[in-house]
């Protein structure tokens, strides 16, 4: 924590958790704590955690309300950590990544999830297309979210019971491999001159209608 902060009851609040929690609290310098710093806005306080634990792929399947966020090569660690708050706050119950050409749990992917990565079983693949075959196997429908799809988004029946919504990557979305894997693929109808969205937006007008089917 910076010693450089003024006083603020948030600040106070940190201290007073940490404290409660038994975890040892640092002060340093502004100019100490930028340089420890992995995210190029701190805000004079950075926690040191153990690293995140990967989720089993079977038991994330084997749920039976499953309902799974899949990313299909989204780039932008900000993108990322909004998607996993938006996933966490629909009640997602877990966000599959792949292992290779796309973000990670970056501190700065990590602070933009605003803590959810600590409430949202995350697991890691070698690749998307290969889920969603073993989705498909485990019984969950497989769902694709993509501007060209043939079905709205607030069509979808298929909600209701265990699925895998899959997200694209920012610019190109779904790949082609990820789509042909896809059961349904759904689209946000559009209703300005412009015809899509962030990634991030679209995740959240996708995952809360998931929501509004599933809640009784």
């Amino acid at each position: 924590m910076s010693t450089d902060l003024d006083a603020d009851p948030l600040v106070d609040e940190i201290v007073a958790l940490a404290s409660k929690a038994q975890v040892r609290v640092e002060y340093v310098t502004g100019l100490e704590l930028e340089d420890m710093a992995q995210t190029s806005a701190p805000q004079g306080v950075i926690a040191r955690a153990m690293p995140v634990i990967e989720a089993d792929v079977d038991k994330l399947l084997a749920h039976p309300r499953a309902f799974i966020v899949a990313l299909d090569g989204v780039t932008d660690p900000g993108n990322l950590g909004a998607v996993i708050r938006t996933a966490e706050t629909a009640g997602a119950t877990g966000i599959v990544l792949p292992r290779h050409r796309a973000a990670g749990l970056s501190p700065a992917a990590v602070k933009a999830a605003s803590g959810a990565i600590e409430y949202l079983s995350i697991a890691l693949v070698a690749g998307i297309p290969t889920f969603l075959d073993r989705a498909t196997r485990a019984g969950l429908w497989t769902v694709g979210l993509d501007e060209r799809g043939t079905t709205s988004v607030f069509d979808l029946t298929v909600g209701e019971g265990p699925v895998v919504l899959v997200l694209g990557a920012e610019g190109r979305g779904l790949s082609r491999l990820a789509r042909d894997r896809c059961e349904v693929v759904a689209g946000i109808p559009m209703n300005g001159a412009l015809d899509s969205l962030n990634v991030s937006a679209a995740a959240a007008v996708a995952c809360f209608e998931i929501t509004r089917r599933r809640t009784p």
